[in-house]
């Protein structure tokens, strides 16, 4: 069943999942780093094409946990 079905408005706007994604990456890149948001993504340290840069900022599961916290205004037991 897909939700736009139920909801025109995300039928009309053509919201997919990768524009969820896409979307909420982009959040918590604006506002909690480049290192966050690719944790938050879930994307590797290894194999990646991104630059060097990635090889010097990580992100600690404290603050992918802060920036879920933070666009769920949710407490979570881990920020």
């Amino acid at each position: 069943m897909r939700i736009g079905e139920h909801l025109p408005w995300v039928y009309v706007q053509q919201i997919s999942t990768h524009w969820l994604r896409h979307t909420t990456l982009t959040w918590v890149e604006r506002n909690f780093g480049y290192a966050v948001a690719r944790a938050y993504a879930g994307h590797t340290d290894s194999g990646s094409d991104a630059g060097t840069t990635t090889t010097y900022v990580r992100a600690s599961l404290q603050e992918v946990a802060a920036a879920l916290a933070a666009l769920t205004n949710e407490p979570h037991p881990l920020a």
